[in-house]
């Protein structure tokens, strides 16, 4: 009877879903997923930064191809591929592996307006991101990144909502 209750214990463990297993298996990536992952260690917070970064990034692209080089769509994607490449470093100081870039294309908000709207949620989860990432315990070097990267998305958020109103 015991081995048979260990054999049970042992088998509901396997399912036991964790918060950043569920936020993946929920189709979440980048900030949404960090946001769900209660407990996040170090190589999880660089996965979900770069996830973030590249989508953001993938973002941009598709509504400077829908809309042509718009600003600040322009000048914001330059920003985003110097982020990924700050994390892609932080990836190589810790030994961590460099997840595979799965980031999907996106299809183009439909309009300027909404592209500025989609463009300041994604900054303003980004922020958030970064505000939960930096109340915890970090290295130095990954701490001071983030910090960079949370106040490069302030700045871009203000350029959205700056350019709000405005007809491309």
């Amino acid at each position: 009877m015991k081995k048979h209750l260990v054999i049970v214990a042992v088998a509901l463990a396997a399912f036991v879903v964790t918060p950043a297993v569920f936020a993946a298996t929920a189709g979440l990536t980048g900030a949404k997923a960090a946001l769900a992952d209660v407990n996040p260690d170090l190589a999880a917070m660089l996965t979900y930064a770069i996830q973030d970064e590249r989508l953001a990034r993938a973002e941009y692209q598709a509504i400077i191809g829908k809309l042509g080089s718009v600003r600040p769509f322009s000048n914001i994607i330059r920003a985003e591929k110097t982020h990924i490449e700050y994390l892609e470093g932080l990836f190589g100081a810790h030994k961590i592996t460099v997840p595979a870039d799965t980031t999907p294309s996106l299809t183009a908000p439909r309009d300027f307006a909404a592209a500025l709207e989609a463009g300041r949620q994604a900054e303003i989860d980004n922020i958030a991101m970064y505000d939960r990432f930096l109340s915890r315990e970090l290295p130095a070097d990954v701490r001071q990144v983030f910090v960079q990267l949370k106040a490069a998305s302030q700045n871009h958020l203000r350029a959205f909502t700056t350019n709000q109103g405005r007809s491309s």
